[in-house]
């Protein structure tokens, strides 16, 4: 018998909320069979633990939940693996671009804060030898 797991199980070993799990049910990265009454209790395979897997790995390298269950999805397909490699090199190209301009704008804003704090304590010096220099003449 194959192993599977419960919605408690997979947000337990992720460190997840059961929300979050149906969140991601929501979007189409799990799809849970259903059983008990009502089909209530949501049953994942070993296939849902990878795609979530592969979905928390797609988000720490910042993709979107729709670019990371594009990725997944493509690997789910009996598809040849070079169109989907070229997808996915893309894909990474494209966020790398994205992640570089976000660091070129925030270096930017780390030079500009270094030169407003040089003014501030050049100013504060001055401000201090000046207040030094009243306290001594009075």
């Amino acid at each position: 018998m194959a192993t599977t797991y419960t919605i408690s199980d997979l947000a337990r070993e992720f460190d997840l909320t059961t929300r979050a799990m149906r969140f991601y049910e929501d979007m189409g990265l799990l799809q849970p069979t259903r059983s008990g009454p009502g089909g209530r209790n949501r049953v994942y395979t070993a296939r849902d633990r990878t795609r979530l897997k592969l979905t928390l790995r797609a988000k720490r390298l910042g993709l979107s939940l729709s670019e990371a269950r594009e990725i997944i999805d493509m690997y789910d397909s009996p598809r040849d693996t070079g169109p989907q490699l070229k997808k996915f090199l893309a894909i990474l190209s494209q966020h790398r671009k994205q992640l570089e301009e976000q660091m070129a704008d925030l270096q930017a804003n780390l030079d500009e804060v270094r030169v407003h704090e040089r003014e501030a304590r050049t100013l504060l010096a001055r401000l201090e030898k000046e207040g030094a220099s009243r306290a001594k003449a009075a």
